[in-house]
C-alpha cells in the first residue's frame, strides 16, 4: 500500500527546489553579466546587476508557476 504524501511536505520540496533554483540562476547571471562585463563594457558594474537581475526574474516566474499549481484546488464538477 503506497503512503499518501502530505500536503506540507509537498509544498516545503516545491520551496526547497525554488530557493535552489534561485541560487542558480543567481550566481549565473552573476556569471553572465561579469562576463559580458569584462569582455564588452570595459569593466562596468551594470551588466553584473542586469545579469543577477535577469537570474532572479527568471526564478521567480519558475516559482511562481511552481507553487501556483500546488496552490489552487481543482474545482470540483458541477452537475447541472
Amino acid at each position: 500500500m503506497a503512503i499518501p504524501t502530505l500536503y506540507e511536505d509537498e509544498l516545503g520540496k516545491k520551496w526547497d527546489r525554488c530557493i535552489a533554483d534561485t541560487m542558480l540562476k543567481f550566481g549565473g547571471g552573476l556569471l553572465m553579466g561579469g562576463l559580458t562585463s569584462l569582455i564588452l563594457f570595459k569593466r562596468k558594474k551594470w551588466p553584473v546587476f542586469v545579469g543577477a537581475g535577469f537570474g532572479v526574474g527568471l526564478a521567480y516566474g519558475n516559482c511562481e508557476r511552481e507553487l501556483k499549481s500546488i496552490l489552487t484546488i481543482a474545482p470540483a464538477s458541477q452537475k447541472v
